[in-house]
């Protein structure tokens, strides 16, 4: 009787430790530490190993500050609840994190390339754009030597054609002022000029 209710109790326990293992998450052993095991929950039993940092354990319950785990080993072992993680390892994650940096280190160097052609297009632009506002400017400067060149020449025509209208006035003036002289010189001397007599028609 004692061995059958012995055999019920075994089997209870394994059927809940089995219910325990299924429905608890896996946990990891914390990067920063390499730690012991016990066997059992506190610190008055013994230790029976250790497990490496970043090894994935199965959580198996949690009594007080200890978590009864199973390592990949098989070996089930008491360990502070505060060692254990419950994401992967550094470890486990460095391969994922080394591909993610290398796949952004190649989109960073795909935009830096972009960027540097982008970059090597707007300098040819602007260049070109400044040897074209060079050569605008020089067509400018020497619009503007022609026409400060012009207007000097302007200015130089203009004085030596108000010298020539003044001349012109002048000798207008001159001439009319002779003209009028000698009217009226003429106007005061023909009155006194002796009448010529008239020849009288005789018959002889």
């Amino acid at each position: 009787m004692r061995r059958q209710f012995g055999c019920i109790f075994l089997g209870l326990l394994l059927g809940a430790t089995t219910s325990v293992v299924q429905a608890a998450p896996d946990r990891w052993v914390s990067d920063d530490l390499s730690t012991w095991v016990r066997s059992g929950p506190s610190d008055n039993y013994r230790i029976v190993g250790t497990v490496n940092s970043g090894d994935p354990v199965t959580l198996l319950e949690t009594q007080g500050d200890y978590s009864h785990i199973r390592s990949n080993d098989g070996d089930e072992v008491w360990i502070k609840s505060a060692d254990l993680q419950s994401e992967p390892s550094v470890q486990k994650r460095l391969p994922a994190l080394q591909s993610k940096v290398e796949d952004l280190t190649g989109q960073l160097d795909g935009i830096n390339s972009k960027w540097q052609n982008r970059v090597a297009s707007m300098k040819a632009t602007l260049e070109a754009r400044q040897s074209r506002i060079d050569e605008l400017q020089k067509t400018n400067d020497s619009l503007n030597e022609q026409l400060t060149s012009a207007q000097s020449e302007m200015r130089k025509y203009r004085a030596r054609l108000d010298t020539e209208r003044n001349d012109l006035l002048m000798r207008y003036f001159l001439y009319g002022g002779g003209v009028a002289g000698a009217g009226l010189v003429l106007g005061l001397l023909v009155p006194h000029l002796p009448r010529r007599r008239k020849r009288r028609d005789r018959w002889f």
